[in-house]
């Protein structure tokens, strides 16, 4: 009983994904624990952004591109790409229209603390969109150019 394929059936990564099947969502969790905690302490939507894409990214490398594709498509990340872009700059656009500074919040409420809050969790929401479809784009760009490896290839 040597044979991997006799011990593990005909997948003999399952156990990886298993392992990965456990890891990603919780990585997703801690992306939305640094993306929350943001406003408090060290942490915000970039570092929020990455830790989210490389859930997405893990997903790909366990799973196939072809699957994270399936599951995350290009067409829905250039859309993310322009929602974080238009989120991050229309809450200054907005804020310039109620007579604000453009990137000083404190007209997005009638109380200025509360506007300041508003604002930048609506900019942080836009650079995680942004920065996570960003890095979801480029891993499908460069990860597009290599073709897939087979199982006996491993």
């Amino acid at each position: 009983m040597s044979d991997p394929e006799a011990k593990f059936g005909r997948d003999p990564h399952v156990l990886l994904r298993v392992i990965a099947k456990f890891l990603i969502p919780l990585i997703a969790l801690f992306a939305f624990y640094v993306q929350f905690h943001g406003d408090y302490g060290p942490g915000g939507g970039f570092q929020a952004g990455v830790i989210l894409a490389a859930s997405v990214i893990l997903y790909a490398l366990i799973f196939g591109l072809t699957e994270a594709k399936k599951a995350f498509p290009p067409r829905l990340i250039r859309y993310g790409m322009t929602l974080g872009v238009v989120l991050y700059g229309g809450t200054g656009v907005v804020n310039f229209i109620l007579g604000g500074e453009f990137l000083n919040y404190s007209n997005l409420a009638s109380d200025p603390a509360a506007g300041q809050h508003y604002g930048i969790l609506a900019v942080e929401l836009g650079v995680l969109i942004t920065v996570t479809t960003v890095m979801i784009a480029i891993f499908y760009a460069f990860g597009s150019r290599q073709p897939e490896t087979s199982n006996e290839d491993w």
